[in-house]
């Protein structure tokens, strides 16, 4: 039996004093696309730290993939929510990819041969072709996003961990990466942990969804965890859920939640 991609035993996690989770027990399964939500400070990015062993456990374990996580693991693939400024770079697309190959931020060091391949089937995976040979500071948000799953998934990782990719991305750019990440995550069969601020984007595309609040977790369906009672268990406020036309509304008793309310948790 395949184990599971991500497991959470009694989980509580913190940054600096700050508890963001507190003995959060749960299990993703191999081969899922998990949408990750929740309020600001709920612990998203602290949530995908542990995964990748930089932040540890106060209490009990994470495992992924059956042991324990190591920093530099090359199952996981990683696509930060803080990204590097490209607007002024003159790196072609192809080198830029390249630079993460060795596991480094930058650096134009020479991949190799094997390393050059494995360039050429990410750019290929993320249908970025066209973008190899541009430089970046001609490229848009959504390019750049295509570049940046592209070094996530250098490797071949088991598991891909991407923060926040839609921030700054136009709906239809946001449709697009949405859609490439469904494909390539059904495609090569990998489990994938999607953070985002806004749940819309991700309905038609997530597994299960996984809501993060007041230092608690909801881990099931959108049915199951998109409702009223559990999202207002997880803001600590009452939440109303509202379905209109295919789309998800949530609002306090102060109007509606806005989107940028789930954008940090640092």
């Amino acid at each position: 039996m395949n184990a599971n991609a991500v497991e959470l035993d009694r989980v509580s996690l913190a940054r600096g004093e700050r508890i963001v989770l507190q003995d959060v027990s749960l299990a993703i399964g191999p081969s899922e696309l998990i949408g990750v939500f929740g309020p600001n400070g709920a612990g998203k990015t602290t949530f995908l730290h542990a995964i990748l062993g930089l932040v540890r456990p106060t209490a009990g374990e994470v495992r992924v993939f059956g042991k324990s996580p190591a920093h530099g693991n090359r199952e996981a693939g990683y696509l930060p929510q803080q990204r590097g400024a490209t607007a002024d770079l003159h790196l072609r697309g192809w080198d830029f990819v390249a630079s993460a190959v060795r596991g480094g931020t930058w650096g134009l060091a020479s991949p190799g041969r094997a390393g050059a391949a494995d360039v050429d089937r990410v750019i290929a995976t993320v249908q970025g072709e066209q973008l190899a040979h541009r430089p970046l500071c001609q490229l848009s948000g959504g390019e750049m996003q295509r570049l940046f799953l592209a070094q996530a998934l250098l490797g071949r990782p088991r598991l891909v961990l991407l923060d926040e990719p839609l921030i700054s991305l136009d709906p239809h750019f946001q449709r697009a990466i949405v859609a490439l990440v469904k494909r390539i995550q059904q495609s090569e069969g990998i489990t994938v942990l999607f953070t985002a601020h806004e749940v819309n984007p991700l309905l038609g595309a997530m597994d299960r969804v996984l809501y993060l609040g007041h230092r608690h977790a909801a881990l099931g369906s959108a049915d199951e965890v998109i409702t009223a009672p559990v999202l207002s268990r997880l803001y600590a406020t009452p939440i109303d859920v509202l379905r209109v036309d295919g789309r998800v509304v949530v609002v306090s008793g102060h109007g509606a939640v806005e989107a940028d309310a789930h954008r940090h948790d640092a």
